[in-house]
Parts: C-alpha cells; sequence; structure tokens
C-alpha cells in the first residue's frame, strides 16, 4: 500500500513541473486532437500554422476538450489515489471502468485488452509482436508522478503494469520506459543534455529503430510508437520552450492528439507549468484543467509500499 506524505511547499518547482506535465498533456491533446489524422500540407492550408485550441477535428470537438489521452490518464491517476496503490489489476479496472463510460474515442488495440481483461479476469494482454502502438505510453503520467522519488525500478513495474493491460509488446515497453525516465529526469530538475545522454541514448542503442536524429523530420506519424516517439523527441529536444515543442509536433499532423499528449507532458515536466501559454490553459476545459491540477498535487504526495505482483 502507499502513504501520503507531506506535499513540497505550494508553488515549488517540483509541483511546478508535476502540475505542468499533467496539463501539458491535456493541452497537447487538445491541441493535437484538431489536425489528427491530417497531412502537414493540408494542415497548413487551412491553419497556416496550428496554433490554437479551436476544436473540431474529425471528433468534432469543443474548443479545450480533450481525447482519450488525457482521459486515460484521469482515470488511472484516480484510482491510484482512490487506493493508494498501483498494479495491474487496479489499473485494469480503471481502463474498463473509463471504457464503460463511452469515452469519446478509444483505440483498436486499447479495445481488445479491455475485452480481453473483461472475459477472462487477467490483466495483461497476451503478447503480440503487432501490438507496438502508442496507447500505453500516452496514459503513463500518473505511474510516474505516484513513483517519483523511488528507485527507479519501482517506476518501471508501475509504468509496465498499466502498459501491459492492453499493449504487451517489446517496442511498446521499450518506448514507455524512455519516457518515463524523462519525466523522472525533468521532475528531479535534470534537462535535455542528459536526457540525451541517459534514456534517449539507452533506447536508441538497444532498440535503434527509435533513432530519431535522422536527415529529415518525420511527418505524418501513425499510431506506431517509434514513429509517435520519433516525433515527440524531435520536437522537444530541439525546441527552446513548451510552446515551440508543442507547435512543432502537432503540425506535424497524423496521430496529433497523441504526439502532442506525450510532447506536452514531456515539455510540462521540462519547463513547468508557468511555460505553457496562458491561453492555451484558459482554453482547456476547466473540469480536465482541475483535474489534471488535482491529480498532479495528489500524486507526487504519494509514498509507500511495494507494487503487487500480478499473476
Amino acid at each position: 500500500m502507499f502513504r501520503s506524505r507531506n506535499l513540497a511547499p505550494e508553488g515549488s518547482l517540483l509541483q511546478q513541473r508535476a502540475v505542468g506535465a499533467y496539463l501539458g498533456l491535456a493541452v497537447g491533446d487538445a491541441l493535437g486532437a484538431t489536425v489528427e489524422f491530417m497531412t502537414p500540407g493540408e494542415i497548413r492550408a487551412q491553419y497556416g500554422v496550428h496554433d490554437r485550441l479551436r476544436g473540431g477535428g474529425w471528433l468534432h470537438l469543443k474548443p479545450g476538450a480533450v481525447t482519450d489521452d488525457t482521459t486515460m490518464a484521469l482515470a488511472l491517476g484516480e484510482a491510484i489515489l482512490a487506493e493508494k496503490r498501483l498494479d495491474a489489476e487496479l489499473a485494469a479496472r480503471a481502463f474498463d471502468g473509463w471504457m464503460r463510460s463511452k469515452p469519446v474515442d478509444i483505440g483498436n488495440t486499447v479495445r481488445r485488452g479491455l475485452l480481453h481483461f473483461r472475459r477472462t479476469g487477467v490483466p495483461l494482454a497476451p503478447p503480440s509482436e503487432t501490438d507496438a502502438g502508442n496507447g500505453a505510453c500516452m496514459r503513463l503520467l500518473p505511474a510516474v508522478l505516484a513513483t517519483w522519488d523511488r528507485q527507479e525500478e519501482e517506476t518501471r513495474r508501475a509504468v509496465l503494469a498499466q502498459a501491459r493491460v492492453t499493449h504487451n509488446n517489446a517496442l511498446s515497453d521499450a518506448g514507455c520506459l524512455a519516457v518515463a525516465g524523462l519525466l523522472r529526469l525533468a521532475l528531479h530538475g535534470i534537462g535535455l543534455p542528459e536526457w540525451i545522454r541517459g534514456p534517449l541514448a539507452a533506447l536508441n542503442a538497444a532498440f535503434p529503430v527509435f533513432r530519431f536524429r535522422t536527415e529529415r523530420p518525420t511527418l505524418n506519424p501513425s499510431g506506431y510508437i517509434v514513429e509517435t516517439l520519433q516525433v515527440v523527441f524531435q520536437g522537444v529536444v530541439d525546441s527552446d520552450s513548451f510552446e515551440e515543442a508543442l507547435i512543432t509536433v502537432v503540425n506535424r499532423g497524423g496521430d496529433a492528439d497523441t504526439t502532442g499528449a506525450i510532447a506536452g507532458m514531456l515539455a510540462g515536466a521540462l519547463y513547468g507549468v508557468k511555460a505553457i501559454p496562458a491561453r492555451w490553459l484558459d482554453a482547456l476545459d476547466p473540469n480536465v484543467r482541475e483535474a489534471c491540477r488535482r491529480q498532479a498535487l495528489g500524486l507526487i504526495g504519494i509514498q509507500g509500499g511495494i507494487l503487487r505482483d500480478n499473476h
């Protein structure tokens, strides 16, 4: 079981980074949802540079509304805060409850994994070489926030516990763990040089397919975790601000709500909540905005026991 610890002082750098990561996730999701499945050329033709939370898109969202990227993370975060623990069964039940709420969108791999859980009661999707999507990565933030000050192995176990409910795939695992490692560094105030020397170098060495330093930028990324993270890393590492990173990433098109969400959580953790433009925060759905802030502060205030194994 987890137990509560005293939060760092109000307005601390840790709190700013944690809240920045969660609100960055939601802002990136809402920004990218407008142009999801569009090509960069189509985005330019319709918007010039897409840089406003305007809603619309194929889901016909209201301005500031979010998609499954944010709502799955919030479902997981709420379950962790309620139970003061995290294991695969808790994550599976949280995600199953989320699916029963009739979300605005749900990925095929996520749906298949949750239907498997309903049929079998087993919170572990069957291993699959084809389930290398980005759906486990987009929702991992609560697992990292709840374990930010523990041994790296505990974060690793937490991230994979929630990931493998729907995505039991080596590339998905590797991408999730790399993003989690970057978030941990950012929460501890460690920036881009160590990101490049640490988790990104390790990911590229173990899985060269993830290399993001390419002659041409990745455009129109699919939901494949490799393409998603190439766009995210290119956008965040080669930018100097939260705003620049997000605009760069979502204007690449493709699965832009998810590339935006992952880039937003990384850039938000890196630069802090004060770096998120006020016009984006003001336009974000107020219920989502408050939930992200509340969960971020609550999750970094959790401490304690061992993540239970599920067999």
